[in-house]
C-alpha cells in the first residue's frame, strides 16, 4: 500500500513516516487496544491500510483540503488513525477533549468551522446534535460505536465502517487524488491544530506544523533512545499536545507501540497488563497512585506495614543515588536488593512500572516528595517542561541528572533565555506558526525572532545549568512586606499529603498567606470507613472535626517545610478552610487539563478569600454547581476558619543563635 511517493523520501508527514513504518515494521504491532476485555492488535501494515480506507472514505465525502476535521472521543485507535487520515487528504485534524460541555465544544467546532466531526460514541453524538444548530459551517458527523444509534436520523451521520468500506470500494478512482493530496505534504502544512486549555479566557487555537511535530518528536525520541521495541499507554486526552507528541509524534518516528485502555475505569489495570517501556503521566495522576497507594497500607497488617515503612525509608535514602548509579555503600546495596524483591519490586508490578524505563511527568509543578517516592523505587521519573505552543519539549532532564526542583535543560534544538524580569523565553523547530484567527496574541506571545514567551518565571542555576521553574509569572508576585510570593511552592508541598487532593494558596500583595483546601474522598472517605464515621456527602465529610484537626496537622507540617527556605519563608500559611465541594472543571474553576484557574477561583469564592483575611471563626456561602447531566443547582454551608501555627524562620533562628 502506498500513500505517497516524494514525501515519504523526506519523512516530512504523518502519511510519509506511516509509510515507511508500514514497509520497515509491516508485522510488528503498532496500536492495541482492550475491548469486551480482550486485548486486539494492529499492525504497522494493518494500520496504513485502515488509515488509506478511512482517507478514501473522506475524498467520498467530499472533504477538501484545508477542511477543518473535529474528533471527539476517548483514546481509541480508530480516533488516531482519523487524525493522520484527515492529514492524508490535506485537511487538519483538531481533536477536543471529550469531557468538554456544550459551552466549551460549541466555541471550539465555531471557531475552527469545522466542516465534519468524528464522534467516539452515541455521547459525543448527542453533544454535536445539541449544538448544531449554532454551528453554520458544520455538515456531517462520523460516529464510531454504532451502539445507540439505530433510530438516529443518518442524513448527516455516518457510521466509520461504512465510511471506510465505501472509500475502498471506491478505491480505484479515488487514490489518485489521494495520492495528489499526501504528494503536497510538506514540513510546512498544518499538521495539526490543539486549543489551550483556557486558564486565563478562551482557549486559543494553536497552529501546528509537521516540521513542529516531526522535528521535536525526532530530538525527544534521540535524547531517551527511544526505539521501536518501547511501548506506551495511550489514556490522556486526545486534545492535549502531549498525548499527540507521545501517541502520534514519537510512535510515528520511533515506529513503538500505541496501547488504548479499555475504559478510564480500567486504565490502572490495563496499565498493569501491558506494564509500558515509556510512561508519561501529570502530577494529579502520580499524587492520586501514591494516595491509593498509603491507603493499602494503612490497610495492611501491622507486620506488613512495618516491613514496608522500613524498605521505604531505605529507599528515601539510597534508591535515588543507585538509579543515577551513584557509588552507594555495599550493605547499602544489598539492603536495597532486599527491598526490590520483598517491598520495590512488587509495589512497581502493581502500580504497573514495572517495565518502565523512562517516565516523565509534565503540565504542573510536581510536590518534590511525591517525586522523590517513585524515584527511591528505582523508577526513571524524570521531569520535563514544556507548553502546547512549543510542541511540549522546552527543556528535559538528562539520565544521571534528575532533581526534584528543577525541569533540566534545553532540549535538543531549543534555545531557552531568561528576561530581566524572571520570565522564560524559548525558540525552537517545535514553535508554533501560529494562533487561529488571532494575529494579536500571536504577535504578543511571538516575536519577528521566534522568541516566544512562556508566562513562567525562573531561572538556570549557574553551577549546573538547569533550569528552575518558580510559578507563573503572573502568579509570582510579593506580599506585604515585599517577600517573593510563590503559590504553587507551597501548593505542591500540601498535595503531598493521601488527604489533600487540590489546594489553593491566596497571598499577593497580602501581609499573610491563607489557603482552601479540598480534600481527596477517596483517601479520607477511607479513613472515615476504617474509624467507623458515618457521612452522607463529601461537604459532610469536609466539615468533620477530625477531618479538620488531621488538615490543620498537614498544613502545619507543611509551614515548618517552607521556613526552611529563605527564599519563599514567607508563603507560610496562616489561616485556611476545606472548601464544601470539589473543584471542578465543568464549574469553571479547572481546566480539561486539571490547572487551576486561580483568577477565577479568587472571584467565584471572593466572600470565602474576604473571611480568611478579615478574622471570620466560620463563613456561610452558597455556590452554584454544574450536575454530571448539564442541570444547575446550589449548594449551602457554614464553613470554619481555622488558623495554623506559623513556624520561625530558619535565618531567624540562626540570628537568634
Amino acid at each position: 500500500m502506498t500513500l505517497t511517493h516524494t514525501a515519504s523520501d523526506a519523512l516530512e508527514s504523518f502519511p510519509a513516516l506511516l509509510e515507511r513504518n508500514a514497509r520497515l515494521y509491516a508485522a510488528k504491532p503498532a496500536y492495541r487496544e482492550k475491548e469486551f476485555g480482550i486485548w486486539q492488535s494492529w499492525t504497522w501494515s494493518e494500520t496504513a491500510k485502515e488509515i488509506e480506507s478511512l482517507a478514501l472514505g473522506l475524498i467520498n465525502m467530499g472533504i477538501a483540503e484545508g477542511d477543518y476535521i473535529a474528533i471527539i472521543g476517548r483514546n481509541r485507535p480508530y480516533l488516531y488513525w482519523s487524525m493522520v487520515a484527515a492529514q492524508a487528504v490535506g485537511a487538519i485534524p483538531v481533536p477536543l477533549y471529550q469531557d468538554a460541555n456544550a459551552e466549551e465544544m460549541s466555541y471550539v467546532l465555531d471557531h475552527c468551522g469545522a466542516r465534519f466531526v468524528i464522534a467516539g460514541d452515541q455521547e459525543q453524538v448527542d453533544k454535536v446534535i445539541d449544538i448544531q444548530d449554532d454551528l453554520h459551517q458544520f455538515e456531517h458527523m462520523i460516529y464510531l460505536d454504532p451502539k445507540g444509534m439505530r433510530k438516529y436520523d443518518h442524513t448527516r451521520l455516518h457510521e466509520y465502517s461504512h465510511v471506510q468500506e465505501q472509500g475502498h470500494a471506491a478505491s480505484d478512482e479515488l487514490t489518485p487524488e489521494l495520492h495528489r493530496r499526501t504528494a503536497k505534504l510538506n514540513y510546512d502544512s498544518t499538521c495539526v491544530m490543539l486549543y489551550t486549555s483556557g486558564t486565563t479566557g478562551k482557549p486559543k487555537g494553536v497552529v501546528l506544523s509537521n516540521r513542529n511535530m516531526i522535528e521535536t518528536a525526532k530530538n525527544s525520541s534521540e535524547f531517551d533512545h527511544l526505539k521501536a521495541g518501547d511501548e506506551v499507554l495511550a489514556y490522556l486526552p486526545m486534545a492535549w499536545v502531549g498525548d499527540f507528541i507521545f501517541s502520534i509524534g514519537q510512535a510515528y518516528w520511533t515506529g513503538f507501540c500505541v496501547n488504548c485502555p479499555e475504559s478510564p475505569e480500567t486504565m490502572m489495570t490495563d496499565l498493569r497488563e501491558i506494564g509500558p517501556s515509556y510512561y508519561f503521566a501529570p502530577p494529579r495522576i502520580f499524587e492520586t497512585q501514591l494516595t491509593q497507594t498509603m491507603i493499602r497500607m494503612e490497610d495492611a497488617g501491622p507486620t506488613k506495614k512495618k516491613i514496608f515503612d522500613h524498605f521505604m525509608a531505605h529507599a528515601r535514602k539510597v534508591g535515588p543515588a543507585i538509579l543515577d548509579g551513584k557509588s552507594v555503600g555495599a550493605m547499602d546495596r544489598v539492603k536495597y536488593a532486599l527491598g526490590e524483591f520483598m517491598v520495590y519490586g512488587p509495589l512497581k508490578n502493581m502500580l504497573g512500572f514495572g517495565r518502565v524505563r523512562v517516565g516523565y511527568t509534565a503540565g504542573e509543578a510536581i510536590g518534590p516528595e511525591i517525586f522523590d517516592f517513585y524515584r527511591s523505587l528505582g523508577i526513571n521519573l524524570k521531569q520535563l517542561y514544556g507548553q502546547t505552543e512549543a510542541s511540549v519539549f522546552i527543556t528535559q532532564q538528562p539520565d544521571g541528572e534528575v532533581r526534584s526542583d528543577t525541569v533540566g535543560v534545553p532540549s535538543p534544538g531549543v534555545e531557552v533565555r531568561i528576561a530581566e524580569n524572571g520570565e522564560v523565553f524559548y525558540r525552537s523547530p517545535g514553535t508554533f506558526v501560529e494562533y487561529y484567527k488571532n494575529a494579536e496574541s500571536t504577535a504578543d506571545t511571538k516575536d519577528p525572532e521566534g522568541w516566544v514567551a512562556t508566562g513562567d518565571a525562573g531561572f538556570f542555576e549557574p553551577s549546573t545549568g538547569h533550569l528552575r521553574i518558580i510559578d507563573r509569572a503572573k502568579d509570582v508576585g510579593q506580599m506585604a512586606d515585599g517577600s517573593l510570593f510563590a503559590p504553587k511552592y507551597v501548593e505542591n508541598k500540601l498535595k503531598f499529603f493521601p488527604n489533600i487532593l487540590e489546594a489553593v494558596v491566596f497571598g499577593a500583595g497580602k501581609d499573610r498567606c491563607t489557603a482552601f483546601i479540598n480534600i481527596d474522598l477517596t483517601a479520607v472517605g477511607n479513613w472515615a470507613e476504617r474509624n467507623n464515621i458515618a457521612y452522607a456527602s463529601y461537604q459532610e465529610l469536609a466539615g468533620h472535626p477530625q477531618v479538620l484537626e488531621t488538615i490543620q496537622s498537614h498544613v502545619e507540617e507543611v509551614n515548618r517545610s517552607v521556613a526552611q527556605d529563605e527564599m519563599l519563608s514567607g508563603c507560610q500559611i496562616h489561616r485556611f478552610l476545606v472548601l464544601h465541594k470539589e473543584l471542578d472543571a465543568d464549574d469553571g474553576e479547572l481546566t480539561r487539563t486539571r490547572k487551576v484557574r486561580r483568577k477565577i477561583i479568587a472571584e467565584k469564592f471572593a466572600d470565602l478569600v474576604g473571611a480568611l483575611y478579615d478574622g471570620s471563626p466560620s463563613i456561610y456561602t452558597e455556590t452554584e454547581v454544574t450536575y454530571e447531566d448539564g442541570r444547575k443547582g446550589k449548594i449551602r454551608a457554614t464553613l470554619e476558619i481555622r488558623d495554623a501555627e506559623v513556624a520561625p524562620v530558619a535565618t531567624q533562628r540562626v540570628a537568634a543563635e
